[in-house]
């Protein structure tokens, strides 16, 4: 019997200075995309998923993400006196249950893998999920959903991945695969870290969610700086290959790297035209314009 996925990890702290100077106050998650910050979708993914306890892994001037899932008494005081009872109902279904959030501060910049680290005391002994904030999902069944159906099938450790083209490979971390890639599912061997051209062993890259055995918390504490000197955590994984199983998901759904700019007005875009109000005001200004 696999042990249930119940705690998820979102590394916060990255300082998004490709978003300068919009990020100098305003943390990059806190990006709007259409009427929600970036933040909000990862999070109203994990809990559709089953999580539940996230642990926000931040950095120096992050404290709005903690205020953004806090009551706000003058905020919601205010509402209540004008009678806005829609607006108080939203702010109530997208504020966590007490004590079902817990922030850890990552106190220099070492890496994805340093900042999962942070965590190990919060999340315990027990197999749990990260997912990166830049990166939002669209699709009728969420992406940490499905990864969780392919973990209670096979157990150990899943990762996400989808397809790139293949003159595209070498800007993304490419997994090596056992089995038909075309698969929904497959066994994982290796990775390779943004492979020169024409080297990738697939054209299938990592996508920002995972689901992990606490073991790598272990290995991540033992394990070396790697590229850019910060500690990796593709290089704890491939460690931790050599003793688990890995199985990816090929993931049916779009995905927008929020942490590009070009990723981010075509996730407004796109989540925007899902609203059939909006849309019908936003197509013919997006056709003017293309015009």
């Amino acid at each position: 019997m696999n042990k249930p996925i119940r705690k998820a990890v979102l590394p916060v702290a990255g300082l998004g200075t490709r978003f300068l100077p919009a990020t100098k106050a305003v943390p990059k998650e806190m990006l709007t995309v259409v009427d929600r910050p970036i933040i909000q979708y990862v999070v109203e993914e994990a809990k559709n998923a089953g999580i539940e306890h996230i642990v926000f892994v931040t950095g120096r001037n992050k404290y709005v993400i903690a205020d953004h899932f806090d009551r706000a008494f003058e905020l919601e005081n205010t509402l209540q006196s004008r009678s806005k009872e829609e607006a108080l109902d939203l702010l109530e279904r997208i504020r966590p249950i007490a004590g079902s959030t817990s922030f850890t501060r990552q106190q220099a910049p070492l890496g994805l893998g340093h900042a999962i680290w942070c965590a190990r005391e919060i999340i315990g002994n027990e197999p749990f999920a990260i997912l990166l904030p830049d990166m939002i999902m669209k699709s009728e069944k969420g992406c940490l959903s499905q990864m969780v159906d392919v973990y209670n099938e096979h157990g150990g450790n899943v990762i996400s991945v989808e397809a790139v083209p293949e003159d595209q490979t070498h800007k993304y971390g490419i997994v090596e695969v056992d089995g038909n890639p075309e698969n929904h599912t497959f066994g994982i061997t290796g990775m390779v870290e943004k492979p020169a051209p024409g080297t990738a062993p697939t054209n299938l890259y990592i996508n920002g969610r995972y689901i992990l055995q606490p073991d790598i918390f272990d290995l991540l504490e033992k394990q070396e700086t790697g590229a850019g000197g910060e500690i990796q955590l593709t290089d704890a994984m491939l460690t931790l290959m050599g003793q688990q199983k890995f199985t990816g998901l090929r993931y049916e759904g779009a995905t927008y790297d929020c942490g590009s700019k070009a990723g981010f007005l075509s996730a407004n875009i796109a989540f925007a035209l899902e609203d059939e109000k909006l849309a019908a005001e936003l197509k013919p200004l997006l056709k003017e314009l293309l015009n």
